[in-house]
Order: structure tokens, then C-alpha cells, then sequence
């Protein structure tokens, strides 16, 4: 099934979002498939909620009334829960978008998971984390319905540390001898790995302009004639250089060099821009290994 065809269910908590949003809501949905079910719950006695009568009107969403029974409890909750358990079994959807700042649906966007459903929340930034962690994909209100950041709004993002890393990870265990990456699987790899990654809540509308804003060390973006890739940054010192010196290193220290480190920082004083990963490794360790001129036993490295 391609990924625009997607059936996704709409639910939407009227108490924790304000009719602003609707039409950015309905376009997130739309950037990943067709909303099949547009339903919204609340109490519509309720006279501050009358500011949603036409923008259900407008974007033909279904208002599903729910009364407030105890004062202090949000029965809203339990009938967002129940229609989604029913429309979950009556296997007609694809996918669920859970429209709340609300962490009561945590488990709920947990067992939908379970049955296989793609599931997208949205919220606004003071949404709990349990919640956000708990969908697959998770859109901040305040930043997809501003083309720029609003100024009083930081979102809570993951660090650009911490996305080098993944990518650089993705790359190393990719095998491909250092071929280019898609740039659609490194952004489906991110959202697999951050559900609340966007790249708009770091100013950008564009994942290639993102990742090349990183100016990392290890991968770049690569334009090819059939799209935008993500490739490991070709290594500036040939493999020979680097032998030669673990090898000029060794011979000085009388045969042996009793910890990595040590040649780790011999490279690095030598090579300024030396880095195992540009090699397609992880580890110092079994980037010497790979040379078969040196062996290794506790952390002490010798010539064969």
C-alpha cells in the first residue's frame, strides 16, 4: 500500500485543542493519507465551545457529544477511547491521529500500536513525553501551524549530537561500502527512532537543508540525478598512511603500544581529521584488527 493511501482516523479531544488548529491538523493527516473518520468529542452544551460550530461545518468533522457527568472528570477521554477499540475492530482504517496534549491516551496509542496501526498524535508543546513516545509519529501544534517558529515557542527537541550519532549508526550497519542512503529512509529512520522528530522544530521545512546545516564530519547530502542521498564523507587519509604511522608508533615504543588511546591521540595529533567512522568502523579496535599487520590482546597492540 503506498503511504498516501493510508485510511486514517481522525479523533480529536476538544477540551485540550483549540479550533485554530483544525485546518493544520487535517493537513498532517493528508500529508500521510486520507482521513477517513473526522469525529471530535466534547460537550457541546458547553457555551465555550461554540467557537467550534463553524469550523466543524467548514472541514466536515463529525461532533460527537459527550456530557460532563462529575465535575473534575474528563469523560471525554473514555468516549475518544471507546471509538477508537470500535473503529480499530471494525477494520476499516489504517492508521490513527490522536489529537490531544492529553497523557491519558498514552495507553491507548499503545494498544493501537499493538494491533499494527500507524499512529500519529498532535498536540501542543506541553504535551507529556509518555504520550509522544508512545506514537509513532508525534506534531507539535504551535510549530506546524507557523511556517516560521513562533518566538515564545521552543520546542523540546532531540539534539543535533544525538541525530549525527543515529545516522552515523545508520550508515556504518547500511554495509553498503559506503554507498549513499535515500534521504525518505534516513527521515523514516529519525521518526522510527525520535516519534516527536520534525525537522521544523529546528526552523527548517526541508530534511536535506537540516542534515546539511549539521556541516558533520561524517556524512553529507548528495544530490544524484534521481534525488537527495545521504552518504558517509570519504575518508581524507588513505588506510596506508595510517598503517605506516601505527607502525612508526609501535617500533618507537619497543615493540608495543599499551593502550589504544595511546594511538587513538598519536592519529589524531597526526591526522587532525582522522575519525574510524569514515572508514566504515565503530570501533578504534577493529579498525586496527582490519589491517591483519597488528593483533591485539588487552587493549596492548603489537606487529604480527
Amino acid at each position: 500500500m503506498e503511504l498516501n493511501d493510508r485510511r486514517f482516523a481522525v479523533l480529536i479531544d476538544a477540551d485540550n485543542v483549540s479550533p485554530k488548529y483544525i485546518k493544520y491538523i487535517l493537513n498532517e493527516v493528508s500529508d500521510l493519507g486520507v482521513a477517513t473518520y473526522k469525529r471530535i468529542y466534547g460537550d457541546w452544551t458547553d457555551t465555550e465551545k461554540k467557537s467550534w460550530k463553524n469550523v466543524l461545518l467548514d472541514w466536515s468533522v463529525n461532533p460527537i457529544q459527550q456530557y460532563s457527568y462529575t465535575t473534575g472528570k474528563n469523560s471525554t477521554d473514555s468516549a475518544m477511547i471507546i471509538d477508537a477499540m470500535d473503529i480499530l475492530y471494525s477494520g476499516n482504517v489504517d492508521g490513527f491521529c490522536l489529537v490531544s496534549s492529553d497523557s491519558d491516551f498514552t495507553r491507548l496509542a499503545q494498544r493501537l500500536r499493538e494491533a499494527g496501526m500507524f499512529v500519529m498524535g498532535i498536540g501542543e508543546q506541553k504535551t507529556p513525553k509518555p504520550f509522544r513516545a508512545a506514537c509513532d509519529a508525534f506534531k507539535i501544534l504551535e510549530i506546524i501551524s507557523s511556517e516560521d517558529t513562533p518566538e515564545d515557542v521552543v520546542p523540546v527537541k532531540v539534539s543535533t549530537d544525538e541525530i549525527e550519532k543515529v545516522i552515523t549508526k545508520l550508515l556504518i550497519e547500511n554495509n553498503s561500502q559506503n554507498q549513499p542512503v535515500n534521504l525518505a529512509k534516513v527521515g523514516n529512520f529519525l521518526t522510527k527512532r525520535f516519534s516527536d522528530f520534525d525537522v521544523r522544530n529546528y526552523g527548517y521545512s526541508k530534511l536535506s537543508t537540516f542534515l546539511e546545516s549539521l556541516n558533520s564530519n561524517d556524512f553529507h547530502v548528495v544530490k544524484l540525478h534521481n534525488g537527495y542521498f545521504v552518504q558517509e564523507k570519504t575518508a581524507s587519509v588513505p588506510k596506508s598512511e595510517i598503517e605506516k604511522e601505527i607502525c612508526r608508533l609501535i617500533k618507537n615504543n619497543k615493540g608495543r603500544v599499551d593502550n589504544l588511546s595511546i594511538i587513538h591521540e598519536d592519529l589524531k595529533k597526526t591526522f587532525p581529521s582522522f575519525d574510524v567512522k569514515q572508514y566504515g568502523f565503530s570501533r578504534l579496535s577493529s579498525f586496527i584488527r582490519s589491517f591483519n599487520t597488528f593483533k591485539i590482546k588487552d587493549n596492548v597492540v603489537q606487529m604480527r
